[in-house]
């Protein structure tokens, strides 16, 4: 099968869209909040764990091809390297 290039934004603008209209709703809690949620956004899989790591490996074995994004959850940004990391509400 031929893979079809996307760019970081595309990428980015998919696992958004799958997060907020299909993964959120199932996963979003007082237990997951500041996880992360890594999403394979060619299939809609997903996986949760603290780090990410462990959640992209799962992803991995299922596809290795696989194209992940990670979101933390409940947050606007996945890390913060020196800032502030605000909690989104929703």
């Amino acid at each position: 099968m031929q893979t079809i290039l996307l760019s970081h934004e595309e990428v980015a603008r998919v696992a958004n869209q799958l997060y907020e209209n299909i993964i959120r709703q199932q996963i979003e809690s007082v237990e997951n909040i500041g996880k992360m949620v890594i999403i394979d956004i060619e299939t809609g899989n997903y996986e949760v764990d603290k780090t990410g790591l462990q959640a992209a490996r799962k992803l991995i074995e299922k596809n290795s091809n696989a194209r992940l994004f990670g979101i933390r959850i409940g947050y606007n940004v996945a890390a913060s390297f020196g800032g502030v990391m605000e909690r989104n509400y929703k």
